[in-house]
C-alpha cells in the first residue's frame, strides 16, 4: 500500500462526536517555532470552544504525553509547528496511544518536514522544484561551500532543511555572503540546503481533505516589503500584503492548485496542509518550495485567510480539520504489498 493509499484508507476508530469528545489542542512544544505555535493553538482553542467542543490546551513541553490518556482525551488537534510536532514524532506517539489526531501521519509528516527528502519525492514525480545542493555536516568544508556558487547561480537561498517559518533562511546575492549564510543555517540544523532563487511572485496554496476528497483552497499571492517574507514580517508586522483573490490569471491559479495537490498527495499528506511556491517571472512557471503539514493558525496565517475567501470561517475551518482526525494504528492499516 502506498503512502497516499494508506492515508485514504485510514479512518479513526473513534469518529468525532462533539457531544462526547474531549480534545487536547497541542501547542507550544520545544521547537524554534514555539512562540508561533502558542499563538496558533490559542486561536484554535478559542474557535473550538466557541463551537461547543470540550477542548483544552496541552503543551507537550510542560506536560507528559501519558496525560493524554490519563486525562481522558479522545482526540488531539495538533497546533505544533516545527520539530517534535510537525516531523512525525508526536504523530508516532499518538499512533501508539491509538488516539486520533489532525493532519498527516507519521511518514508523511517526517518527509514533509525534511525539505531535501520532500524535493527527492517531488522530482521523482516530475513536479517542478528549484535546483538545489544538499550538504551533510562532513561535506561542509570551506572548499565545498565555495563550489556551490558554481553549481547554483547567484542569487541563491541557504536554509536549514528541517525548520519552518523562514527560520535560519538567508538570500545570498554576493559570493562573500555565502559563508555567513551557512553559519546562520547550521545554527538550526547540522545539514544544509542551498536552492536556486526563483525571481518572481511568492504564492501559497492550502489543501484540505484526504485522498480523493482533498481539494485546494484559493491561492494567495504574498507581497512582502523588498521581498523579505521573513519570520518578523510573517507574524509580527502588518507590512506584508496578501492578495486573495491572487490577482493571477485563472489559468495560472488552476496550474498552481493542480501542482500543489499533486505535491500533497505524492507525499501521502492528509487532513490539511499548505504548499508554498514561487512563480518564475520570465515565464510564469510555478516551483514548489515546501509542504507544511501543520500550518500556522494565527491572526496572520494563510490557511484561515484562504478559507475565508472560500466562505469558510475560522471556527468552521478548525472544526472541519478536527472532524478529519485519524489514527492508522487504531484501524490496523494493511502493510505494503497486502491486498
Amino acid at each position: 500500500m502506498t503512502l497516499a493509499q494508506a492515508s485514504a484508507h485510514s479512518l479513526s476508530s473513534k469518529p468525532f462526536d462533539i457531544h462526547t469528545a474531549k480534545v487536547a489542542v497541542m501547542m507550544g512544544g520545544s521547537s524554534a517555532e514555539r512562540e508561533i505555535s502558542l499563538m496558533s493553538g490559542n486561536g484554535v482553542l478559542s474557535a473550538l470552544k466557541s463551537r461547543g467542543v470540550n477542548a483544552h490546551a496541552f503543551d507537550p513541553a510542560q506536560t507528559q504525553l501519558d496525560q493524554i490518556r490519563n486525562q481522558g482525551f479522545t482526540h488531539v488537534f495538533i497546533a505544533l509547528h516545527g520539530r517534535h510536532g510537525e516531523d512525525g514524532t508526536i504523530q508516532g506517539a499518538l499512533e501508539l496511544m491509538a488516539v486520533p489526531y489532525t493532519g498527516s501521519g507519521v511518514m508523511a509528516s517526517a518527509i514533509a518536514m525534511d525539505k531535501h527528502m520532500t524535493k527527492q519525492i517531488w522530482m521523482a514525480n516530475e513536479l517542478t522544484t528549484p535546483h538545489s545542493v544538499y550538504l551533510k555536516p562532513n561535506e561542509q568544508t570551506r572548499e565545498r561551500i565555495k563550489q556551490i556558487i558554481d553549481e547554483i547561480e547567484l542569487p541563491l537561498i541557504v536554509k536549514p532543511p528541517r525548520e519552518g517559518s523562514s527560520i535560519g533562511v538567508t538570500k545570498v546575492t554576493r559570493a562573500d555572503e555565502l559563508e555567513s549564510a551557512v553559519k546562520e543555517a547550521i545554527k538550526f540544523d547540522p545539514e544544509l540546503l542551498c536552492e536556486s532563487f526563483i525571481e518572481g511572485p511568492e504564492v501559497t496554496c492550502p489543501i484540505i481533505g484526504t485522498g480523493e476528497n482533498a481539494k485546494c483552497l484559493p491561492v494567495i499571492q504574498i507581497v512582502a516589503p523588498e521581498g523579505a517574507y521573513d519570520y518578523q514580517n510573517k507574524y509580527f508586522t502588518d507590512s506584508v500584503k496578501y492578495l486573495v483573490p491572487s490577482g493571477l490569471s485563472r489559468e495560472l491559479e488552476k496550474e498552481i492548485q493542480d501542482l500543489a495537490l499533486k505535491a500533497y498527495l505524492s507525499l501521502g499528506c492528509r487532513g490539511w496542509g499548505r504548499a508554498d511556491l514561487m512563480i518564475r517571472a520570465r515565464d510564469s512557471k510555478p516551483f514548489l518550495l515546501e509542504m507544511n503539514t501543520s500550518p500556522g493558525m494565527t491572526s496572520h496565517s494563510l490557511v484561515p485567510m484562504s478559507a475565508k475567501a472560500a466562505g469558510i470561517s475560522y471556527e468552521d475551518l478548525c472544526l472541519q480539520i478536527l472532524k478529519d482526525a485519524t489514527n492508522d494504528s487504531a484501524m490496523g492499516v494493511s502493510k505494503e504489498g497486502d491486498d
